[in-house]
């Protein structure tokens, strides 16, 4: 038996999360009906006017009737498959287990040193997280090394050439998103690619952004739709507020994008929303109010029927006590509030740094919350009554079948906490887990990896995007 999932506390005399998502729908239809949300794409305002928006008071601003949302939010699958390079495929659902991905970074951090991001390490880091049996899905990374319209594209075939798992190109370009679009079906009609894009709020969505959701429409891409305010800068300081903001942003895209492709799967993200340090100005990412916007979204997804996003993050510059502190908490609290898929591993500093040893600790902090979230199974077999009274007082079960039998999925087994004597970490030249995770990392980067293309495949990917840079250098 597993752990039940755990139910967010509201305050305010609200009782249950059906009881407060409706108050946040409520306030969001509202807000999508007065001032109503500015979309900087001339085609596309047309054509939610003609599906029944409302111009607003400002240029590029539009007014979403309740009406027109309900109808477009019944047009998102309730759940839909992420597949790999195989066709191998994963459920998203408001019910089905967490999903596990890496994330956008700008940086790497290695041996004690910052650097920017460059193609090789995008291979490297492919094949890291490949290794990682708790990662699901590879996040692409800014690359410092290749012109910026382009590095969507390429990440995505860097990508591809050195993992089978299911990958999540960074967008720069509408350019770029077409040819992501093309590399598709190179591969495969299976979704082994998901893309996304964030509003920026209160809001508002940019051009950019809704011109790479026209161009990848029809595609049957499968989507994040990214709500991201500041808890007191781009949304009110009080969480609900902050929430209502949020979620507006996510319903307007959502429109945006069932209004280009009916039927487009979409995941509801709110989890990526911030809180504001009034003392250090800075927007901060792994505080406790983070996790708390976490569950929301896995709380408003669940109140749409949309698989829900969130992102598990630290302040910290290196894989330290804070680290630690803020990314087992994340990574317990998001899974426990069900949230569908869950970004985060191997971030560090606000997601500015990816680090490949701090994936290799996330995805042994994701093993130990998967073991606690399986609970105790109490049964006459577990109970073993019978080895009790066979072993009988004083005596041993190491030598029972019972044992042998069990222990291996009863018991946790960590691949880099130490679990030794103090002479043994002496001897082992008393690493401390950072310092064990980045060997491990090394090891791993270096090893060669099945990436389940064929070579006509590898060498379309790369004739794909070779032009591509060619154009826009």
């Amino acid at each position: 038996m597993g752990v039940d999932r755990v139910e967010l506390v509201f305050s305010g005399g609200v009782e249950n999360e059906r009881d407060a998502a409706s108050l946040i729908h409520e306030a969001t239809l509202a807000l999508l009906e007065n001032p109503g949300v500015k979309l900087e794409h001339e085609e596309i305002v047309k054509l939610l006017i003609s599906r029944g928006a409302k111009p607003g008071n400002d240029a590029d601003v539009v007014k979403l009737p309740r009406k027109m949302v309900e109808e477009h939010l019944a047009l998102c699958p309730k759940e839909f498959a992420i597949a790999d390079h195989s066709g191998a495929r994963k459920t998203l659902s408001t019910s089905g287990e967490p999903t596990y991905w890496s994330i956008p970074a700008l940086c790497i951090y290695r041996n004690g040193e910052q650097r920017p991001f460059n193609s090789k390490d995008m291979a490297g880091m492919a094949r890291l997280l490949h290794q990682l049996d708790n990662i699901d899905v590879v996040f692409g990374v800014a690359l410092e090394d290749v012109p910026p319209p382009a590095r969507d594209a390429v990440g995505l075939r860097i990508m591809a050439e050195n993992t089978t798992k299911h990958l999540r190109p960074l967008s720069f370009s509408p350019e770029g998103a077409e040819v992501m679009a093309r590399m598709k079906d190179v591969v495969g009609a299976h979704p082994w690619f998901s893309m996304g894009f964030t509003a920026h709020g209160p809001l508002r969505w940019t051009h950019l952004a809704l011109d790479i959701y026209k161009r990848t429409a029809g595609h049957a891409i499968p989507v994040t739709v990214n709500g991201e305010p500041m808890a007191g800068v781009s949304g009110p300081v009080t969480l609900a507020g902050a929430a209502a903001v949020g979620n507006a942003e996510i319903l307007a895209g959502i429109v945006v994008n069932q209004a280009l492709e009916p039927g487009r799967p979409v995941i509801f993200n709110l989890g990526l929303a911030h809180v504001f340090d009034m003392k250090t100005a800075i927007a901060v990412t792994g505080a406790a109010e983070n996790h708390l916007l976490a569950a929301v979204s896995a709380v408003m997804g669940r109140f749409y029927g949309i698989p829900s996003c969130s992102w598990v993050s630290t302040e910290s510059m290196c894989h330290d006590e804070q680290a630690a502190l803020e990314k087992m908490l994340g990574w317990q609290t998001h899974t426990q509030a069900g949230v569908s898929a869950i970004w985060g591993v191997g971030q560090l500093e606000s997601e500015i740094s990816i680090s490949p040893a701090q994936a290799v600790i996330d995805n042994e902090m994701i093993d130990y919350v998967k073991r606690f979230r399986r609970g105790i199974g109490v049964s006459a077999e577990t109970i073993a009554l019978d080895v009790t009274r066979e072993v009988g007082i004083s005596g041993s079960f190491l030598d029972q079948m019972h044992t042998a039998m069990n222990f291996r999925s009863e018991l946790h087994m960590p691949k880099v906490l130490f679990r030794q004597r103090r002479a043994n970490w002496n001897d082992m030249g008393k690493k401390r887990i950072d310092e064990t995770a980045e060997d491990v990392a090394t090891k791993l980067m270096a090893n060669e990896v099945e990436n389940g293309l064929s070579d006509d495949q590898v060498r379309e990917l790369r004739k794909l995007t070779d032009e591509f840079v060619a154009r826009v250098k």
